[in-house]
């Protein structure tokens, strides 16, 4: 890239033209996926707060949000803060943190919604809206599951990079029509459907199929299928033990779900697994949300899943840190 293409802070991407009344919308979770739409929400003219860590805060302060796109690498203004209490006032609340915090972060926000404020669960795994209702109370608080689909990273402290697509499938609530069709005017295609979980899960085993061996190689999905090592067969074993366990949860899964999986690489090749970004960072993943859910969900109907366990157990002695288990 040269610095040409470069919008320097200051000069901030020109917002599209939006319908009214605006939303004020609060990131609770502030990474990449967070970032993204909070950041084509602020384009679009709605007033967006990035709730995160100290030093993407503070960066976002100085400079505006960096988004990083295959076509444009602009900043753009919008408030960040790493408070929690910053969730007053929001009409709606982008749920993105980790599914192993969703508990605690509910808690945390839970004395600061307004009433009636939409809160949207962005984030990995199939039960997420589920666990956040039970500490909100959906009475005043209405919690609603969304579909994601988009690939992105953080590339530093209030710079985020987007690499593909962008949408939203969010499930029925009384504010979810009107969201809706606010994001779609910011340039999130958005659709409301009756069977979120059956997309949820659909996204959980595509996960699942990729996330851990994405991690453990610390490689991209194009190079992961282009070995001639077996992975693709692996995939298919992996996405078996997933269809049978989501049938037994009675959940409708897509006809064309394998073909999906597999074609996945050739729409994000460059693309590592949120579960990859955490092992290099030394984070944990959300390994027990994914590969993990699928191995208990297993239990519960007496289905045998060994290649979902396996990845389960390898991702977790990989975030492990040495000498723990040794007792050093």
């Amino acid at each position: 890239m040269n610095a040409s293409d470069l919008t320097t802070p200051g000069n901030a991407a020109t917002p599209a033209p939006t319908p009214s009344p605006l939303l004020s919308v609060a990131v609770m979770g502030a990474g990449a996926v967070g970032c993204y739409f909070g950041a084509m929400l602020a384009r679009a003219g709605h007033k967006v707060t990035l709730i995160g860590r100290q030093a993407h805060v503070q960066a976002v302060q100085q400079h505006g949000l960096r988004l990083q796109t295959a076509k444009e690498d602009v900043y753009v203004p919008l408030s960040a803060s790493t408070e929690v209490s910053a969730v007053q006032g929001a009409d709606v609340v982008l749920f993105c943190v980790k599914s192993t915090d969703t508990e605690t972060a509910a808690e945390q926000i839970k004395p600061y919604l307004a009433p009636g404020a939409l809160v949207l669960t962005l984030q990995n795994g199939v039960d997420n809206d589920q666990r956040a209702a039970a500490v909100l109370g959906t009475e005043n608080h209405p919690v609603a599951p969304a579909v994601v689909y988009v690939a992105t990273a953080m590339a530093g402290p209030g710079h985020v990079r987007h690499f593909g697509r962008g949408e939203l499938v969010i499930a029925p609530s009384a504010k979810s029509e009107w969201v809706a069709q606010q994001f779609a005017a910011a340039g999130i295609p958005t659709q409301v459907s009756d069977n979120v979980r059956g997309a949820l899960w659909a996204k959980l085993v595509m996960n699942c199929a990729y996330n851990a061996l994405s991690a453990l190689t610390q490689m991209p999905y194009g190079w992961l299928v282009e070995q001639p090592c077996g992975v693709n067969p692996l995939i298919d074993d992996i996405v078996s033990e997933c269809i049978a366990v989501a049938r037994a949860d009675g959940v409708t899964l897509p006809d064309n779900l394998l073909a999906a999986i597999h074609g996945l690489p050739q729409t994000m090749p460059g693309q590592l697994s949120s579960t990859a970004q955490d092992l290099a960072r030394g984070k944990p993943t959300e390994i027990d949300h994914l590969n993990g859910y699928v191995v208990e969900r297993g239990k519960v109907h007496g289905i045998a899943t060994p290649v979902n366990n396996t990845l389960l157990v390898l991702v977790r002695l990989a975030q492990t840190p040495r000498g723990v288990a040794a007792g050093h």
